[in-house]
């Protein structure tokens, strides 16, 4: 992986050290590695920028594995399960499909495109998929505004015009940002410091689960105020836990005009802006490109989505589980493991990988582009503000493509056997833990996987629900 190329960092690559743990069909663990590598050499870059001699970042691989599936280890209590009872991989009349129903409104469409009612049980799930074929079961889920995604083979996803346009793409694409007036230099908070680089910096956060909620609790750990803004209506208990420290979290309905204002308020507050919505919602909610930036001009911005930005799939909705069905990556565990997917083996099931390693890949690489954008800013303007905007963009595919390469240049012995397809390990006992509090009760943190000399990874803000907070900054 060539982020630092991709990301115009001019600072050394971050050093690897430990032993590789994940064990996969694909090389999991260095792509954790390179993702967390890169967020460090972005790290860097942002600190030479600010005037400060080049520091030595470090990746401490058995560390960035484990945050790969949870930061956290709940004391005396368990998170809410993080699938809801439909959620799964089905055995449709000629491959397998899966259906995403964690989110109520996208239980409801799978349900519909079925022709099932809402209190239909995963048996009756089950036999309505059987009866037809992945791809319909696709393509009727989706056009009723759900998500599922049928199983595919990383060489039918090459040929897929989607997995064509994503192949094509940057793994940072870079976009022109509209040009605008500077901002006041009064107008900004950030303070920057050697020990927290993003001290007093605002972050808007408008992600979902999970890639862009791990992006910004990496930013909120380097000293920045990240205020996450959800609609009313929005929940994922299951993995909050795990991606909340450091944030403030609040809820307003945009598409009232109350709660249009606020968002607009909040945005000509922000520095950073980072969103994880759709192709075309914030334009549906007036906010198009053009305003944004006129709104705030010089705001750093990442968008992230699951499929790309180019291709007829670029708008659809999807999330780390559905890309590994559609890009390959579970037909090819599968495969390792010994199984082929029109076998009726019982226990010849789509093999993902063992943790959603395209969410967290993906969101340290939106952090980097973050960094990135605020470097670039400062060498063009200041930490005041005052500098040129920037627009990076980045998605799960584009993040799949990438691992796919790595596993077609990989020779490591981690991924040579198919022996070797594994759940992750559990960190016994947890390295370096750090006792804190959160909403839910006590946790272990485990130490960052990212070692940075002079900065101090920290999160004050105790991670806990969503629409706790004002919606409004809080300094």
């Amino acid at each position: 992986m060539d982020a630092i190329r991709e990301l115009g960092l001019s600072v050394a690559p971050a050093t690897v050290v430990g032993e590789r743990g994940l064990a996969s069909a694909y090389p999991v663990s260095d792509l954790a590695s390179a993702a967390v590598g890169a967020a460090g050499s972005a790290v860097a870059g942002l600190l030479v920028a600010l005037g400060h001699a080049e520091p030595a970042a470090r990746v401490r691989r058995e560390l960035a594995e484990a945050w790969f599936r949870s930061p956290l280890d709940p004391v005396g209590w368990a998170p809410p399960p993080a699938w809801d009872a439909l959620a799964g991989d089905y055995r449709a009349r000629d491959g397998w499909v899966r259906l995403h129903t964690n989110a109520p409104h996208h239980r409801r469409a799978a349900l519909r495109a079925l022709g099932l009612d809402a209190s239909a049980e995963r048996e009756v799930v089950e036999a309505a998929v059987a009866a037809l074929d992945a791809d319909e079961v696709e393509q009727r889920v989706v056009e009723a505004g759900g998500a599922a995604a049928a199983l595919r083979s990383a060489a039918a996803w090459a040929a897929h015009p989607q997995g064509r346009a994503v192949a094509d793409e940057p793994l940072v694409a870079r976009v022109a940002a509209p040009a605008g007036e500077p901002r006041p230099a009064s107008a900004s908070t950030w303070r920057p410091a050697a020990g927290r680089p993003l001290a007093g910096l605002r972050v808007l956060d408008l992600t979902r689960v999970l890639a862009g909620p791990t992006a910004t609790q990496l930013l909120a750990g380097l000293g920045a105020e990240v205020l996450r803004v959800d609609p009313p209506d929005w929940d994922e208990p299951g993995v909050l836990p795990i991606v909340m420290s450091g944030k403030r979290a609040a809820r307003l309905d945009a598409r009232t005009p109350a709660g249009s204002a606020r968002l607009v308020e909040l945005l000509a507050g922000a520095d950073v802006l980072v969103h994880g919505l759709r192709p075309g919602a914030l334009e549906g909610l007036g906010l198009d490109l053009a305003t944004r930036h006129r709104i705030r001009p010089g705001i750093v911005e990442v968008a992230l989505d699951a499929y790309g930005f180019t291709g007829p799939w670029a708008g659809r909705r999807g999330f780390d589980s559905l890309v590994q069905m559609s890009s390959g990556i579970a037909d090819t565990g599968m495969r390792a493991a010994g199984a082929a997917p029109d076998e009726t083996d019982p226990d010849a099931h789509p093999a993902p990988l063992p943790v959603q390693a395209l969410d967290f890949a993906t969101g340290y690489l939106v952090a980097a582009a973050a960094l990135a954008g605020l470097a670039e800013r400062l060498r063009e303007g200041g930490p005041d503000g005052s500098g040129a905007g920037s627009i990076r963009r980045l998605s799960l595919a584009r993040t799949a493509v990438e691992l796919e390469r790595m596993r077609a240049a990989s020779a490591t012995a981690d991924n040579a056997s198919p022996a070797a397809v594994t759940q992750a390990p559990i960190l016994d006992p947890i390295p370096d833990p750090t006792l804190v509090a959160t909403a839910w009760g006590p946790a272990r943190r485990l130490a960052p996987p990212l070692e940075i000399d002079g900065v101090e990874f920290d999160w004050p803000v105790e991670a806990g629900p969503l629409g706790r907070h004002p919606a409004e900054w809080a300094d």
